[in-house]
């Protein structure tokens, strides 16, 4: 292994996780909005600022996710065959409740009637809070490994992977999500639903910080070698410690009605824990429980390194124009939301 490929490989490692660390803020809010849609919005004018809140943005969001895909299939494609190997129920689960939550959204305010529109919001709700589990527990069971053969085969079914750890990480992440959500909702939202969404926001993160309380203490007791290297390298503490911190400093933000600053700090908290986490698997990409040479790191189960070069010439390319047109439509459809004729 040279030090080109070996700088390469890193390089790849942390791209990867920055673009789904950047699905789970962008699309993040978007779950959050549809795990709270229900309880915070009391009356069909507030459920309607829910869903347009989200409206023009929510489709657009949704590409980190397909990015992500793309970036591991190219830059680890052995990671992307064991994935789905074993998880394959799981990941058809994740694309069916995507389906479902656009559906509800579009066929929501299709038609007056009340019970059509409570339907479609419960759908709304469910498909939020079943791709915020199972994205939740897919990630949890990378950290609490997988019995990865020689072969590179995960031979498990869907009841092998909700193990109490990986269902302490679902949990946590509906919380985190639906804390982002609310979060989000407080730049969008107005009247007695603002007033509410305040309410709610201490709350949530109280819940959301007692969950990944009781997880930081699991995952040091139960998986030494993810906490291992911040024992060796103690300095790596900042990053865990700047997602607690962004944590408090959002919601001093939302007291002080600086929404959008508020909103940022909580975008840091979620891509700083997920640093965390990654730093913590670093070079491991899929632990196997059954050997730990039949571990997939970013050495084994990379790409060639002209691969690997050619698609960061790419990314190079094409990542200002994704980040100038997020940018853009985000500022177009800036500020509170106003409902017309054309609304959800």
């Amino acid at each position: 292994m040279t030090l080109d490929n070996s700088w390469l490989n890193t390089l790849w490692f942390g791209l990867f996780v920055a673009i789904i660390a950047g699905y789970l803020v962008m699309d993040g809010f978007d779950l959050g909005v549809g795990i709270l849609h229900p309880f915070l919005a009391r009356n069909d004018e507030e459920r309607r600022i829910s869903l347009n809140s989200i409206g023009p943005v929510w489709d657009g969001n949704e590409v980190w996710l397909v990015l992500g895909g793309g970036a591991l299939f190219a830059a680890f494609p052995l990671v992307y065959a064991s994935l789905f190997s074993g998880l394959y129920i799981a990941m058809m689960l994740v694309l069916l409740v995507l389906i479902l939550r656009t559906v509800a959204i579009e066929f929501r305010s299709k038609r007056p009637s009340p019970a059509w529109r409570s339907f479609w919001d419960w759908v709304f709700f469910t498909a939020s809070f079943g791709i915020a589990l199972l994205l939740g527990v897919t990630f949890g069971n990378i950290l609490d490994g997988l019995p990865i053969a020689a072969d590179g085969y995960i031979r498990a079914d869907l009841f092998d992977l909700l193990t109490p750890y990986a269902l302490l990480v679902g949990t946590t992440t509906i919380f985190m999500l639906a804390t982002h959500g609310a979060i989000y909702l407080s730049m969008k939202a107005s009247g007695a639903l603002l007033v509410r969404v305040k309410r709610w926001v201490p709350r949530l993160m109280f819940i959301f910080f007692v969950c990944n309380t009781l997880l930081v203490g699991m995952t040091i007791v139960l998986h030494g070698n993810v906490a291992e290297r911040y024992w060796q390298q103690p300095w790596l503490v900042l990053l865990p410690a700047a997602a607690l911190a962004s944590v408090v400093i959002a919601w001093l933000m939302v007291r002080r009605e600086h929404y959008i600053i508020a909103f940022l700090f909580s975008a840091v908290m979620i891509g700083g824990l997920l640093m965390s986490a990654a730093v913590g698997l670093y070079p491991n990409l899929l632990l196997s429980t059954l050997n730990p040479s039949y571990n997939l790191t970013i050495f084994n189960a990379a790409s060639q390194p002209n691969t690997l070069t050619v698609m960061l010439v790419m990314a190079l390319i094409g990542m200002p124009f994704v980040l100038l047109y997020t940018a853009s439509v985000y500022y177009i459809f800036r500020g509170r939301v106003q409902i017309g004729p054309s609304s959800y």
